[in-house]
């Protein structure tokens, strides 16, 4: 039991390509807004046609934002999320890129 605490505790990093209907429609500024709220640190910025972001933080807190990824803002159409895990490199704050 205690184990598994510590696994959703842990900090992760996480790479994020979101594709679809994506720009626009208030995508990055949304998922800034999320991140912050559940204590996720990294960045979000347009990419080609995609969004691109990277989540720092516990587990379950980024795996939230992915969730909420998959979905969006309203108006967004989100086909698909690809996903990267890779080693944290301790970020603080979110922010915004252009």
């Amino acid at each position: 039991m205690a184990e598994a605490l510590f696994e959703r505790a842990q900090t992760v990093r996480a790479h994020l390509v979101i594709h679809g209907l994506v720009q626009g429609v208030y995508f990055r500024a949304s998922t800034a807004e999320v991140a912050r709220a559940r204590g996720v640190s990294g960045w979000v910025r347009n990419a080609a046609q995609d969004v691109e972001a990277v989540l720092e933080g516990p587990r379950d807190a980024v795996e939230g934002v992915i969730a909420w990824c998959h979905e969006g803002p309203s108006r967004a159409e989100v086909e698909r999320v690809d996903i990267t895990w890779e080693e944290p490199e301790g970020l603080q704050g979110f922010t915004v890129r252009y």
